[in-house]
């Protein structure tokens, strides 16, 4: 029998109840919406229906408390019950007129999502999609195979050497032509890197990421890392925004509002600016750490992986806040379909060459303008004794251009180091401090105002203070380590 209108579908039992009729008694307001809505909304934590009820509710202080002693009393965030609640009555309504046949056997692709949520056979999983789809696909044709093709034979062969003739032409001006060629201009550098080095990287990543996110596999990786993600103040659904980071930390940012509490969503924030390499940091780590040795490589990953847990850790420890919960729709595996996945890829590409490309423009610029104002040596000369510090010696000026790139992108500073190591004779213990530190590094200018954005002023500068310490800090700290111990790498 289906409920009279005005109704409650769900019953979501005591104490549940007794708290959505209090809020419903307190309420005044018109919202376009029944009381009862209007309670279940605020008690999911809907920040824009809180933020209006704080403006305009007369008794909005007894509607917060109200919503405070609702948390104390269940223990956990009343969303959890109120998702729990309903999808008892859904499966109650299907029971009434569904009857599922018993299959005597499972099919593969049930195996399959059982086999990736066991840890014992979703951690081998993992690591054979990260090797298969992140090293050989990003890492290997991405950030190798295509990013030589387009960097040496397309640009510095056949484009670049046509281009700066005719601009040195045009402009016979060493200052203005400067602007767009030469080693800093728009053209031979902004645009060089951001289509030879960087979209190839990018391209490949969000292919993958595309494929995943069709085939039903990330929901998966979810559960399987929720219990670890407990350690460091997140939960399962944490794993969409990170994930998402190893393509663009400034896009994921933005998707860390998925995220239930503030508290999760500054703690994913800080991870993503501190220990979460975009596409091309880790396309082009990767191809520069593995081909001089694979112990590079597996060295930078041991080290990164080590500060997101002990930096994810505390910051769980010290920022206080309920335990967060889980729950997440599991889709059935599939295939991933051509089309889905071809589309996903496109629109991700055209917000790449819509949002990040001009960054890279605006970066050329501004190199140009602070070298023509000197601004830009006297920043050089800051950091020159922070290059000394983590042991780059007579690269250190090279290698203070490579951290002032980082903060305009970060994957600016990784193709700077890909063409330092390419020039210079830098040590195999120098690559892994330059590129541990480069990780580290606090957000590039998009990312750090996407933090602005989402969490103010105050949280933006400090977490940015707080990765910049912390990446020449360990810098330090592994270059002395390495020296002490005599390792050679």
């Amino acid at each position: 029998m289906l409920p009279t209108a005005g109704a409650a579908l769900v019953d979501y039992g005591q104490p549940l109840e007794r708290f959505i009729q209090r809020l419903t008694a307190l309420l005044e307001g018109d919202y376009h919406l029944g009381p009862r809505a209007v309670a279940l909304l605020l008690l999911q934590d809907d920040h824009r229906l809180l933020a209006r009820v704080r403006r305009h509710e007369p008794q909005a202080q007894q509607i917060q408390q109200a919503l405070e002693a609702a948390r104390q009393e269940l223990g956990r965030a009343p969303a959890y019950n109120i998702t729990m609640s309903r999808h008892q009555a859904a499966a109650g309504l299907l029971a009434d007129v569904l009857t599922l046949e018993e299959r005597p056997r499972r099919s593969f692709r049930e195996l399959l999502s059982t086999f990736c949520i066991n840890p014992w056979t979703g951690a081998p999983l993992l690591m054979l999609v990260l090797y298969v789809g992140l090293y050989l696909f990003v890492g290997k044709l991405g950030a190798g195979t295509l990013v030589g093709f387009l960097e040496s034979t397309v640009f510095d062969r056949w484009l670049l050497p046509p281009v700066e003739r005719f601009v040195e032409a045009v402009l016979p001006w060493p200052t203005w032509s400067s602007l767009f060629v030469g080693e800093y201009g728009i053209i031979t550098l902004g645009v060089k890197y951001a289509v030879a080095i960087v979209l190839p990287v990018v391209g490949t990543f969000f292919l993958v990421f595309s494929l995943l996110e069709d085939s039903g596999y990330l929901p998966r990786l979810a559960l399987l890392v929720d219990r670890v993600f407990k350690r460091i103040g997140l939960n399962g659904r944490a794993v969409v925004p990170l994930v998402l980071g190893f393509g663009c930390d400034t896009m994921a940012t933005m998707v860390t509002r998925i995220l239930e509490t503030r508290r999760e969503r500054i703690i994913a924030t800080l991870l993503l600016a501190l220990a979460i390499p975009c596409a091309a940091q880790l396309g082009l780590f990767a191809a520069l750490l593995s081909k001089t040795s694979p112990t590079l490589l597996l060295a930078w990953a041991a080290i990164i992986a080590a500060q997101f847990l002990l930096v994810g850790s505390l910051a769980s420890r010290l920022m206080p806040g309920p335990r967060p919960n889980f729950y997440m729709e599991v889709p059935p595996l599939r295939l991933p379909k051509l089309s889905n996945v071809l589309t996903k890829t496109y629109s991700r590409m055209h917000w790449y060459f819509k949002e990040v490309f001009p960054l890279f423009v605006l970066a050329s610029v501004l190199i140009w303008a602070g070298r023509l104002t000197h601004l830009f040596d006297l920043m050089l000369a800051a950091l020159s004794p922070i290059a000394q510090a983590l042991g780059f010696g007579e690269h250190s000026g090279r290698m203070a251009e490579v951290f002032l790139f980082g903060f305009f992108r970060r994957d600016y500073s990784a193709a700077h180091l890909f063409d330092l190591e390419a020039t210079t004779n830098l040590t195999n213990n120098q690559l892994l401090v330059g590129a541990v530190t480069l990780t580290l590094f606090m957000p590039c200018i998009a990312q750090f105002l996407i933090m602005k954005k989402e969490h103010g002023w105050g949280i933006a500068l400090a977490i940015g203070a707080f990765t910049f310490t912390v990446a020449f800090i360990m810098g330090t700290l592994l270059n002395l380590v390495l020296k002490a111990t005599g390792i050679q790498l």
